[in-house]
């Protein structure tokens, strides 16, 4: 009987991972590859790097120990070779990670729920629902994630049912000491950030019953609440009133000024179309938009010095067509306002997070505007969120405060006068 011919690729080769060495040896890996598939599987054994040939994929002859371990590493191999035979025998799903399973004897009948599984079966229902920032956001904590169970535990993933609370405080320490970019260590609440978004992710996986228990439910989120950075209203003036020669400087500025007035987010701002600048009552103009982060409406009427920016953009920029400003990158904005920031002799770091902390308070909080406006003219939907960025400053304390002792004078004048 003529034998019907493969159409899969299949291989197992052996490696070592010099970027795992521990105590002068590296550990040996199984490499599987199946039809573009590819996965690794710890052997739990190591070697010194002259001790092994590249080229063969196998420890160098010298003595009776290592033609020991090339037997045992023959006797892996045909071992992975007969499971990638029975599954295919069995018309089950060939991939490499089936016939490592096979080899680790996981069931593959049996329904088992991993990590890295759980993190990209989230973030692929939630596409449509989170904004591409929040989404970014999620991608980075699943880097910190894989790069955690590689460097920590010499694993590509974990099953759900393994995860304890043990595993959620190694992982808070690991991100600590291993920033993803060594220029940029993660903070405390950066750190807590990610830890969150874990902990919605677990929440997630109990209400769809994939895992029993939350490994975050004896675990406290440990955020440190930091005074937030506002611009004063002399350094705003500063800004202002500063002449720049550079065109794309002096845009970056207005654009940010005009946020300092408004409140818009960077996003907000640079997808802002004019039809979204509407007349209201006593020919006032208002912004009425969604904002991006999230998909809050938003209204906030424009002040003066505002209106004055935006028609400078439209007379300047006539190519603009149904935007209000030009789509100016996120990086190139971040690069202009440090240039802008040392040409003003500021100290500060310029962001449009600080231009919405501007508004919440030198331009409105400092001038009377109710906290209640400022968090529907923010977008916030809890008004906690807009206590922290608007902030009641030892200023504006002494101001309510001349204002109370006003009241106070007139009543005592007038009771004066009644006697």
């Amino acid at each position: 009987m003529q034998k019907m011919k493969s159409t899969n690729t299949f291989g197992v080769h052996f490696i070592l991972r010099p970027n795992k060495k521990q105590n002068e040896k590296s550990p040996i890996y199984a490499r599987i590859t199946v039809n573009r598939t590819r996965c690794e599987v710890s052997l739990k054994y190591s070697l010194h790097l002259d001790e092994w040939n590249t080229a063969k994929g196998a420890a160098k002859p010298k003595n009776e120990t290592l033609r020991q371990l090339n037997s045992y590493l023959e006797e892996i191999r045909g071992k992975i070779i007969n499971y990638y035979h029975d599954i295919v025998r069995n018309g089950q799903k060939l991939t490499a990670f089936t016939v490592k399973n096979a080899f680790l004897g996981i069931d593959p009948g049996e329904k088992k729920y991993s990590l890295l599984w759980l993190i990209e079966e989230h973030n692929r229902v939630m596409e449509k629902a989170l904004s591409p920032g929040s989404l970014k956001n999620y991608y980075t904590t699943a880097r910190y994630l894989k790069n955690f169970l590689d460097q920590k535990y010499n694993i590509q993933d974990m099953l759900l049912a393994d995860l304890k609370f043990e595993f959620i405080t190694a992982f808070e320490f690991f991100i600590r000491n291993n920033p993803i970019k060594q220029t940029d260590p993660c903070t405390n609440n950066g750190t807590m950030k990610h830890l969150e978004r874990l902990k919605k992710i677990m929440n997630w996986a109990v209400r769809n019953e994939w895992i029993k228990t939350n490994p975050f439910i004896h675990y406290k989120l440990k955020y440190k609440h930091s005074e937030r950075s506002f611009i004063s209203e002399t350094e705003l003036s500063i800004l202002e009133n500063i002449v720049l020669s550079n065109e794309m400087l002096r845009q970056v500025r207005d654009m940010f000024i005009f946020s300092c007035y408004t409140g818009l987010s960077y996003i907000d701002l640079v997808n802002l179309k004019k039809d979204q600048v509407i007349t209201g009552p006593n020919n006032v103009r208002w912004i009425r938009t969604t904002r991006a982060k999230s998909n809050v409406g938003v209204s906030v009427p424009i002040l003066e010095h505002a209106c004055i920016l935006m028609n400078k953009f439209n007379t300047a920029n006539p190519v603009l067509k149904d935007n209000v400003f030009p789509k100016i990158s996120n990086q190139e904005m971040n690069r202009s306002l440090k240039i802008i920031a040392e040409l003003c002799g500021l100290r500060k770091y310029l962001t449009f997070h600080l231009a919405r902390h501007t508004f919440a308070t030198t331009i409105t909080l400092m001038n009377g505007v109710p906290i209640e406006s400022i968090s529907k003219m923010l977008g916030h939907s809890k008004l906690s969120t807009t206590m922290v960025y608007a902030r009641v400053t030892q200023l504006k304390v002494g101001m309510d405060m001349e204002l109370l002792q006003k009241k106070l004078d007139d009543n005592n004048a007038r009771l004066n006068g009644i006697q």
